[in-house]
């Protein structure tokens, strides 16, 4: 077997060069990716909301509100109006508890809706009877894990309660809309806002594109299914992701989103 026949000397130079810029653009992309993922942070400091706290009143044409999950201000609990007083202090996750409610199973979910609390809602229903009401007070949180918690729980014909000191804001308000009657104090905390879906902005347009698209495309089919009118979407597609619409009583009603209560 004859050796190989050497490389010219400059050979291994330009490889060496060209593994190095392989390395230059690996380590650009891994920043850019970074970045993205902090840039919209640095847009909120840059160029924050300029809505009014959340804590102002709102009234009608004036229903926008600067939202930031991590600094929701307290509330006062509004003891006697359900099972379990509801909590200032957000859990990092949502918190399941069964308890009842004149004379009805009753279930309390409250915190942050986390990544992967679809499957700890599945699990907490397999080793307990189904409820007949939930309540709610929640900031919002993943998508896809309230959209697939509201299924569950449209499959047990439940009555989905917000009390006068209770928040749903951002994706919470799918999990009111899986009730089959739905009721909220005109002084709960109701607010919807556009989805964010995790996409990254460094991905070719048009694949962020799509991945949003099909987000929203998730969103107004569950709506549709829960039977509350897709006009919703127009306050909350216009609304930024750090701010807030508050829908007021007669909203939630045109858009079918609480029940007629009986007379």
């Amino acid at each position: 077997m004859t050796a190989p026949p050497d490389l010219p000397a400059d050979k291994p130079f330009q490889a060496k060069r060209i593994i190095q810029a392989v390395l230059v653009v690996q380590l650009a992309i891994a920043v850019i990716l970074f970045g993205a993922d902090l840039l919209p942070s640095f847009g909120n400091l840059i160029s924050p909301s300029s809505a009014p706290d959340l804590t102002q009143p709102a009234s009608p044409g004036d229903q926008t509100r600067r939202y930031t999950p991590r600094d929701l201000p307290a509330r006062t609990p509004n003891p006697g109006s359900r099972p379990i007083p509801a909590q200032t202090d957000m859990p990092n996750r949502l918190a399941f508890e069964f308890t009842t409610w004149e004379g009805a199973r009753a279930l309390t979910l409250t915190g942050r809706i986390a990544e992967g609390d679809a499957g700890r809602f599945a699990d907490a229903l397999a080793s307990r009877n189904a409820p007949e009401i939930v309540f709610l007070n929640s900031p919002g949180g993943s998508v896809m894990d309230a959209l697939e918690i509201g299924r569950g729980l449209r499959i047990l014909d439940v009555t989905t309660q917000l009390t006068a000191s209770d928040i749903c804001l951002s994706a919470c308000p799918l999990l009111f809309a899986a009730g089959t009657t739905r009721i909220a104090d005109d002084d709960a905390w109701l607010g919807v806002h556009q989805s964010y879906f995790g996409e990254s902005t460094v991905l070719p347009a048009f694949l962020a594109v799509d991945n949003i698209q099909r987000g929203q495309a998730k969103v107004i089919g569950y709506f549709h299914d829960m039977g509350v009118d897709l006009r919703i979407m127009q306050p909350a597609m216009s609304t930024p992701p750090d701010e807030i619409y508050l829908l007021n009583p007669q909203e939630r009603a045109d858009y079918n989103l609480t029940t007629p209560l009986p007379e």
